[in-house]
């Protein structure tokens, strides 16, 4: 699962380095999830090591751990953390736990569960999106998920 966090240029990154995103990483945690009733000790760990902002362009990593949505392209968001958390805890999900997420968009949430779960298949529609997805949660070290291009309504056969 997640294992090293890639390492960008501060060029890249803007002014902030990785000790400042883990540090609005934990202030995430504690101000918009933990505050908001979100207790599953899993689901607040995995946001606090999980950089959020490696799943958005490089132009919006100043505003990844705001408690919003963002936009990814193809007319689509990343949602806010509070609601990846909220969606996450009410799975109750288990070790074993073998996971279908229809839209797979940036790769956060699917981040976020394979955190959690044994396995994780994503299904997105834009190829783009799921492309991207897929090389940042290698890059990020994630083995137990698979990507795909489809229709997220037909499943995964």
């Amino acid at each position: 699962m997640f294992r090293n966090r890639p390492t960008r240029s501060r060029e890249e990154s803007g002014s902030l380095d990785e000790r400042e995103y883990e540090r609005k990483r934990l202030e995430m945690v504690e101000y918009q999830l933990k505050v908001r009733g979100i207790t599953d000790p899993g689901v607040l760990d995995a946001m606090a090591r999980i950089p959020r902002h490696l799943f958005v362009a490089a132009k919006l990593w100043d505003r990844a751990y705001h408690d919003s949505a963002l936009h990814i392209g193809e007319g689509q968001t990343i949602s806010q953390p509070y609601m990846v958390a909220l969606m996450t805890e009410a799975l109750s999900l288990t070790p074993e736990a073998r996971v279908l997420e229809i839209g797979t968009g940036s790769g956060y949430q699917a981040a976020v569960l394979a955190e959690l779960a044994a396995e994780v298949y994503t299904v997105e529609r834009h190829a783009e999106l799921a492309e991207q997805a897929a090389e940042t949660l290698s890059l990020l070290g994630y083995t137990n998920v698979q990507t795909t291009v489809g229709d997220g309504t037909l499943g995964w056969p």
